[in-house]
């Protein structure tokens, strides 16, 4: 096994890619004896290995490298952005089904949250858009209870202090307001967990709709909830500033 450096991970980390245990699962299936490296068993979750340069099975059976996918999926609402939900919610894997084998969610959306979802085999891609630095647009059609008023938005694109995070949003555009509610545009560039909720609980206005239509360069269009669509590489380069999709990049899928 290779010691920590540039391309490692860990066993369970890389087996939690597989597309049929989450990083727990593996965790326990590594325990128990039941997966193989290179044709020797490894009982240590933390062992770092290059997946790319490995040969890995479970309970005897090799596992294979899957070809470089990416879809884009509409996630309904009422619909989890998890591989196994203790609660027994449906997921967006029980919504997109064996397509969904061997890909990873980029990011998340919350159960009442609808629009664009990223799932991909490259992790690399998924790294590269969850990044903070990278500051990939996010892009957010929002219905809030009450009148949103020209200082409400002022105060948003200056940032406002949420616990021990400010946040801050890139642009807001208002589409219609009423004193029952108001429909905005807003755009994010830093990915923090419920963002967009939690910027208009900081100036007393409850979300009470929202959906993401854009990330990066990638829109969810006309695609109509519980639907997706592959994604081409060459969609991936333009949509995210070049960045270089890897054909090779290895995720890996169970055979069963």
């Amino acid at each position: 096994m290779p010691r920590r450096g540039r391309g490692t991970v860990t066993l369970d980390r890389a087996l939690s890619k597989l597309g049929i245990l989450s990083r727990t699962q593996a965790r326990q299936a590594v325990l128990a004896g039941r997966v193989e490296v290179d044709g020797r068993v490894v009982d240590n979750p933390a062992a770092r290995l290059r997946p790319e340069h490995a040969t890995i099975a479970i309970d005897g059976e090799p596992q294979q490298r899957a070809r470089w996918r990416t879809i884009l999926l509409h996630k309904p609402r009422g619909v989890v952005t998890t591989r196994h939900d203790p609660e027994g919610r449906p997921t967006v894997y029980d919504v997109v089904g064996d397509a969904a084998r061997g890909l990873v969610a980029v990011g998340r959306l919350d159960l009442a949250t609808t629009g664009l979802l990223i799932l991909t085999s490259d992790t690399q891609l998924a790294n590269h858009v969850t990044d903070p630095e990278n500051k990939i647009a996010r892009v957010y059609v929002v219905t809030v209870r009450g009148r949103l008023e020209d200082d409400d938005v002022a105060t948003l694109t200056r940032g406002v202090q949420t616990g021990r995070e400010r946040l801050r949003a890139e642009s807001i555009a208002v589409r219609k307001v009423s004193g029952r509610e108001s429909h905005v545009t807003v755009e994010l560039r830093e990915g923090r967990n419920r963002e967009v909720r939690r910027l208009f609980e900081a100036i007393g206005h409850e979300v009470i709709r929202l959906k993401r239509i854009r990330v990066g360069g990638l829109e969810l269009g006309s695609l109509e909830p519980g639907k997706w669509r592959q994604v081409s590489p060459g969609e991936i380069r333009a949509a995210f500033a070049g960045y270089q999709p890897r054909p090779s990049e290895v995720s890996m899928r169970s055979g069963r």
